[in-house]
């Protein structure tokens, strides 16, 4: 366990226990490393944009959180009252553009391939390159066990209200957060017995599970990948973001199941 001083600790769900499982089962893996990606435009001052991502991790425990699996009965997440976050800044404005591309692609694979130390708060870094006197690529490399798609744009948003009233001049205090040991405790008082009984009248007259083509004769034996783009409209983008708010969907979960 790291040397800083602890706030708490406690179990992790049970889809963090899954997580964990995996992550540890095949690290080279890297299935649950999260990168997220985008262009920044704008006048932006990166050493307050890093202040601003500094408070966010000061206000959540879960961002400050590392996990203890070995010498324990079970898994633990254990919080510490301060972490500093990884913050990296480049200044490319002097490379050509070609040569600026190759660096950045090789710059985002490299950081997706580091991973991250479960057992070291913070999961999670973030990089800042300018590009040019208006424009910044940012990278924000987190895991999974951390934050899922309902949080990414919550915490995003938080950032850059700290962001902007940081730069101009104000003192912001945004109303307290609950910390992720809430959502513990309350997964610690689930009737879990009342939970199996429901599942096993949903489920009555299913006998057999679900078949799956593994190991039989023709099964493919390696895992193929491709890309396809598809551009929406600003209305039919509206309207899928909407369908997906009316039923308590991410958009993420939409696009799957059109796939599938």
């Amino acid at each position: 366990m790291n040397s800083r001083p602890v706030e708490d600790i406690y179990p992790l769900s049970p889809m963090q226990q899954g997580m964990l499982f995996h992550s540890l089962l095949d690290p080279e893996a890297g299935t649950y490393i999260e990168q997220t990606c985008c262009v920044l435009r704008g006048r932006l001052q990166s050493d307050i944009f890093q202040r601003a991502w500094q408070q966010v991790v000061d206000r959540h425990t879960i961002l400050r959180t590392g996990f203890v699996w070995e010498g324990v009965a079970t898994p633990l997440q254990v919080v510490y009252r301060h972490v500093e976050l990884p913050f990296r800044y480049e200044d490319w404005r002097t490379l050509p553009l070609e040569e600026r591309q190759t660096h950045l692609e090789a710059m985002l694979a490299e950081d997706r391939a580091r991973g991250v130390d479960l057992g070291s708060a913070p999961l999670m870094r973030l990089s800042l390159v300018r590009v040019a006197d208006d424009a910044w690529h940012f990278s924000w490399v987190y895991h999974h066990l951390l934050i899922d798609g309902w949080s990414l744009p919550l915490l995003l948003q938080e950032c850059f209200t700290f962001y902007e009233g940081m730069v101009g001049g104000a003192s912001l205090s945004l109303p307290p957060v609950p910390p992720y040991r809430v959502f513990i405790e309350w997964l610690q008082r689930q009737d879990v017995s009342a939970a199996e009984s429901y599942w096993r009248r949903a489920l009555a007259g299913f006998s057999a599970p679900t078949p799956l083509p593994v190991g039989k004769p023709g099964a493919p034996t390696t895992r193929h990948t491709a890309e396809q783009e598809c551009w929406l409209s600003r209305e039919s983008t509206a309207r899928l973001y909407e369908f997906a708010r009316q039923y308590g969907l991410t958009p993420g979960v939409l696009v799957h199941a059109a796939w599938a």
